[in-house]
């Protein structure tokens, strides 16, 4: 966002508002309830309108925004606040949020970019890192937690968002080229699950002189469907396991109708910035690898811009055909699914609690339904506000009372004990010593591997360890060996580390025990010649 809007007729963007206060309001003592589905195994993919997982299970991301790296700080805003950044994920994990959609800009990624705005004394494991190490680091504990992450280029500088998706500054062989880098630096963590190509491409101009991002006017220069193509193709050639998020426009032609013409020929139906899909249907994106394409609109609210519908005397009935018109069809007609991308507003207007709650009914319940990232985890977000308060700690819980039924917590992210009524969040720090481990009794587990990917010089794989001793074991652990020149890259569902040939899966704080009968599942990459995990230990008993 950031913020702007976007409508047709002779309107342009609004500035940037100042960031909007927030009165804290106390965390629901329901704790999120798990639901079917969560994120999924393995890297996704797509299979009709559905988003499904490496073993065919339909996944729906209810997930969150939390921005900060396309500004002048270039790396997440709140990290200035008491909240240390690992709190501020563990609260998002428990709320129910399973999946994080990161903004960023072109310049956060240079060589030689620095982070600003960071508390060095309730993070001190930040300090002197570059904005992609920070994001390094929170998108492993991003993973370890079950969450998924999608990257958004948000902006080509902290400017500004721009209505194409190169500038003078920044071409469109730049804005290729870093997302070809992002996708190799990350091409081996399915914690990564795609691209949001560009942010908000939207009409500049009014017609018949459009100057800006246009659907199938087959303008190489403006056509965002063709663009999204190129861009699309060319990070699927780096890593085809990726999903490629294309948002909308906002006027199809690319420029704003003049309305006092008296001409309705140049007129047309308009809509918020990347919203407007409606012409996606007849000039589909086309990648090289199929069951990629994930369409992703926003949706905003009054606090955003008073659209006209918002008046209409049907409110809020005549909302579903408006979603169905600009992107909803897309979803019902079975031809893609539907991530919306943003969405958001400060419910300081009631009728933008009508319009959240009615958006989300249309979006369906259950893991069936459209998925979804919430515009925002930021409190400084000038038209919106955020689910988080102002001291990036408590929840503006009138937010998330809306959002709540529809949130599907990722593996391990929901919490068996209620939130804290006082807002903070309910988490505890990291032992500094590991606890000691329940010996298992002998002969108490058993052990199974399946390769799920691999690739020229690494593979995936999952190693499900059951415990059929008789007593839990809390916390649990689990090591393997594998050949000499085969190293780890990244591991879930445990915090896995390696140590010469030996690799350990140790227990995560969410799910440290495990109960007779019970299994878990850890998932991994790794470097070298695939090979399956040998002498397996469940608490250093063999299995």
């Amino acid at each position: 966002m950031h913020r702007r809007t976007a409508l047709g007729g002779a309107l342009t963007a609004l500035a940037t508002a100042a960031a909007g206060i927030l009165v804290a309001a106390a965390v629901s003592t329901t704790p999120a309830v798990a639901a079917a589905g969560g994120t999924g195994t393995g890297y996704l993919h797509t299979n009709g309108n559905k988003i499904v997982d490496s073993t065919g299970a339909t996944v729906r991301l209810t997930g969150i925004n939390w921005f900060g790296m396309e500004t002048d700080n270039r790396t997440f805003h709140g990290l200035w606040s008491s909240n240390p950044w690992r709190g501020q994920l563990d609260t998002m994990a428990r709320l129910g949020y399973n999946t994080l959609r990161i903004p960023f800009s072109n310049d956060s990624i240079k060589p030689g970019a620095t982070a600003t705005g960071i508390n060095d004394f309730v993070n001190p494991d930040l300090i002197g890192l570059s904005p992609l190490q920070i994001l390094d680091k929170v998108i492993d504990y991003a993973g370890s937690k079950g969450m998924r992450v999608i990257l958004d280029r948000h902006r080509p500088t902290s400017a500004g968002q721009s209505p194409l998706w190169y500038t003078s500054g920044v071409s469109e062989a730049t804005w290729i080229a870093d997302w070809k880098t992002m996708a190799q630096r990350y091409a081996n963590n399915p914690t990564v699950i795609g691209a949001d190509l560009h942010n908000e491409p939207h009409a500049e101009g009014t017609n018949p002189a459009a100057t800006g991002a246009c659907w199938g006017c087959g303008d190489t220069a403006r056509d965002w469907r063709l663009a999204a193509e190129r861009a699309g193709n060319a990070i699927l050639g780096v890593q085809p396991n990726w999903l490629i998020f294309v948002e909308g426009v906002s006027c199809p032609s690319g420029g704003l109708s003049n309305v006092w013409d008296n001409d309705p020929s140049n007129d047309e139906d308009c809509g918020w910035w990347g919203g407007n899909l409606s012409k996606a249907g007849q000039f589909p994106v086309r990648l090289n690898v199929a069951n990629r394409l994930v369409y992703s609109p926003h949706e905003y609210a009054t606090s955003v811009y008073r659209q006209a519908w918002f008046d209409d005397p049907s409110y809020p009935a005549n909302m579903p055909a408006i979603w169905d018109k600009y992107w909803g069809y897309l979803y019902k007609q079975n031809i893609a699914p539907i991530m919306m991308g943003e969405f958001g507003t400060t419910l300081q207007d009631p009728k933008d609690k009508v319009w959240l709650e009615n958006l989300m009914a249309y979006t369906g319940t259950g893991v069936n339904g459209m998925s979804f990232t919430y515009w925002s985890w930021n409190p400084n977000s000038g038209d919106t506000g955020g689910i988080a308060n102002d001291d990036w700690t408590t929840v503006n819980q009138a937010k998330q009372a809306i959002l709540q039924p529809y949130l599907i917590p990722p593996t391990g992210g929901g919490s068996t004990s209620s939130p804290s009524p006082t807002g903070t969040p309910n988490t505890s720090p990291a032992p500094t010593t590991p606890a000691p481990t329940t010996p298992a009794p002998s002969g108490g587990c058993t052990a199974s591997y399946k390769q799920t990917n691999a690739w020229a010089g690494g593979f995936q794989g999952e190693l499900t360890v059951k415990n059929t001793g008789n007593a839990a074991l809390n916390p649990w652990s689990a090591t393997w060996t594998w050949p000499s020149g085969v190293t780890l890259a990244s591991g879930w569902n445990a915090t896995v580390t390696q140590s010469g040939t030996t690799v350990t899966a140790a227990a995560p704080n969410w799910a440290s025990s495990l109960a007779p009968g019970a299994s878990v599942t850890v998932g991994f990459t790794a470097n070298g010649t695939a090979a399956a995990p040998a002498t397996v230990k469940l608490n250093g008993t063999a299995c």
